[in-house]
């Protein structure tokens, strides 16, 4: 059976391991123009370094008024491909694949100085503005948007695309009933969705494999539960997407509950649920920090990778230390051998 450092190959790209580093956000764009910073530099390349076989770079946005806060990475302009690219390249001489998840934070936009737009004026809670309801032209436009983002995310070296269709952010907003009152044919919970697939698929490499992210479960009243994911994510990959990242919740205010999160790998079921009945990649997340966990949901074939999110803040180096845990040789470069 498969484990964490057996490599990994789905449509063209190989990763070395089978450890993806899950995106995180870190609001850390200090010039708040979008572009990543030194801050990213050393975040990503540290993990790299660690010897992770896949980084997915945090919620990078495909517009300004797209970002949950001002200081959120950006792709909505060609001036940021050089400083991804900076990234990108560094990570890679370490043999680590990179990708890019593309969102738009939608009603979820919390700085005052960005202006909300979802498919209805709904705010997310009292808390929150009420959005600004988009058009049908200005929904159109976003497609396009998204497709643009994909576009330079290629010119700046990543190895896939991730977009992000989960935790209540744009696409979710347009997937879920408690967002989504539209009348027109954007009220459809797939058509969005299914229009950003096609759109980026067109604009990125055929032998890119196309990564998204889906909420499995809402973890609300009148959401929509698992056996509908199962059957949006057999459209999804007619139309194009290669391999799934099943998380969940985000749509409403709440969630699983402090209890159901502390458990290790509680969403584990949901991506096995969809690798079973769908026969597609899954990457599976959700407090998978202990490598011996995480070992076993591959060994047991419930996911094809595992992203680690929480531990790899705590330690750049957690692929080493599992590698180590499970009596494999050290995965850091030769610089520190002599530290084994």
């Amino acid at each position: 059976m498969p484990g964490l450092f057996d490599s990994f190959t789905f449509k063209g790209l190989t990763v070395k391991n089978r450890i993806m580093m899950s995106p995180m956000c870190q609001y850390s764009v200090e010039a708040r123009d979008g572009r990543p910073e030194d801050w990213h530099y050393v975040h990503y390349v540290s993990r790299a370094v660690g010897g992770a076989g896949l980084i997915m770079i945090e919620m990078t946005d495909v517009h300004p008024d797209g970002r949950i806060s001002d200081r959120d990475l950006g792709i909505w302009s060609d001036d940021h491909i050089p400083a991804f690219r900076r990234v990108i390249e560094a990570c890679k001489e370490y043999g680590t694949k990179v990708g890019i998840q593309i969102a738009h934070a939608g009603r979820k936009a919390e700085s005052e100085s960005l202006n909300p737009s979802a498919p209805s004026a709904i705010p997310f809670s009292e808390k929150f503005r009420v959005p600004h309801e988009m058009s049908q032209d200005e929904v159109e436009a976003m497609v396009e948007r998204f497709a643009q983002g994909a576009e330079r995310a290629v010119q700046a070296g990543a190895d896939t695309i991730e977009i992000h269709g989960a935790h209540g952010y744009l696409i979710h907003q347009f997937i879920s009933r408690i967002s989504n009152k539209r009348t027109d044919k954007y009220g459809e919970a797939n058509q969005f969705a299914s229009e950003v697939i096609q759109a980026i698929r067109k604009r990125i490499p055929e032998e890119m494999p196309l990564l998204m992210r889906l909420s499995a479960v809402e973890y609300a009243e009148g959401g929509y539960d698992l056996e509908e994911t199962i059957e949006r994510v057999r459209l999804f990959r007619e139309l194009g997407v290669d391999a799934f990242d099943l998380s969940s919740g985000g749509e409403a205010p709440g969630g699983p509950g402090p209890i159901r999160t502390s458990l290790p790998g509680y969403q584990v079921p949901f991506a096995e649920a969809v690798r079973q009945a769908v026969n597609v990649p899954v990457i599976a997340v959700g407090n998978l920090d202990d490598p011996k966990v995480a070992e076993m949901v591959l060994q047991n074939e419930q996911a094809d990778m595992v992203a680690i999110g929480r531990g790899m803040l705590r330690n750049p180096y957690w692929a080493n230390e599992a590698a180590i845990e499970l009596g494999h040789d050290p995965v850091l470069p030769r610089q520190y051998e002599r530290a084994f």
